[in-house]
């Protein structure tokens, strides 16, 4: 796989259409090797594309032209309650806005448990269904750093971006307690661990926290988390939006949530990530 990456690179940086997708683990990703439900999508729902039963996780890279690479990427998890992802607006819509301004972005499709019935289970234990797609958010930055050099990325500038559920992987990630294998900035969009409350430890990496003051759904986990952080000594970037509600991801509402992302975006500038490592 790494002869194969060095020798198509410079022809997949050169063409930043070009989305690649590999499996997450070299094989059967651990604690599901029995699973039977078979991967599901369906498209034109109100969030867009909805993928469920995901027994396969991958994680698709979008990466820029060379000309306009900064050497940074950023893992992209979409929400969905642990029982589906929203791929479009909150995973690829994402990627492809960070791809043309220069960042690469690489989507993660974790695993979900099985759909058994419409909507969300109301007894849902989001800890043990999080399980998964957790296991599989700490992968992603592994992979993202093993293949850093062959995507154009610096192997200490890996991101990571979580939505909803996804935030959940993503605050996983971040308060793993190998303090190398966490990401080097994390932003957790309207979502934060909704089970328990992990310990926070030392020295974690710059934290950008966006939420809307009107979501009926992650309010109490977010907010819950945000004064974890504060108590715990640390000042995460936090932009509280008057309105937008819950998943409002990449739609136009209308409302002030519509401008989350180039906050993110002046965040990441404020940090250095938007441009090559010495550039001004």
């Amino acid at each position: 796989m790494r002869r194969v990456l060095a020798i198509l690179m410079p022809l997949l940086l050169a063409c930043p259409a070009y989305a690649q997708t590999l499996k997450l683990w070299p094989g059967a990703a651990p604690g599901s090797e029995h699973w039977t439900q078979k991967e599901q999508v369906e498209k034109n729902t109100p969030v867009g594309t909805v993928i469920i039963d995901v027994v396969t996780p991958t994680l698709t890279a979008y990466l820029p032209e060379r000309a306009k690479a900064t050497g940074t990427g950023v893992i992209i998890a979409p929400g969905g309650a642990f029982v589906a992802l929203a791929i479009d607006h909150e995973g690829n819509d994402v990627a492809r806005w960070l791809q043309r301004k220069g960042i690469a972005a690489f989507v993660l499709k974790y695993r979900v448990v099985e759909k058994r019935q419409e909507g969300i289970p109301a007894d849902l234990d989001m800890d043990q269904a999080g399980q998964y797609g957790i296991a599989d958010g700490i992968q992603a930055v592994k992979l993202v750093r093993q293949h850093a050099a062959a995507w154009g990325i610096a192997p200490n500038r890996v991101g990571f971006i979580g939505f909803s559920a996804g935030a959940m992987v993503a605050s996983s990630a971040l308060l793993q307690p190998d303090a190398a294998a966490r990401p080097d900035f994390v932003a957790l969009i309207y979502g934060a661990p909704f089970g328990r409350m992990p310990a926070i430890p030392a020295k974690l990496p710059p934290i950008f926290m966006a939420w809307a003051q009107d979501d009926p759904v992650a309010l109490d986990a977010v907010t819950r988390f945000y004064d974890a952080l504060k108590n715990a000594g640390y000042k995460p970037e936090a932009h509280i939006f008057s309105s937008g509600s819950h998943g409002f991801g990449m739609h136009k509402q209308g409302t002030s949530s519509d401008h989350w992302i180039d906050a993110y975006y002046g965040w990441l500038e404020t940090l250095g990530f938007t441009k090559r490592p010495g550039q001004r």
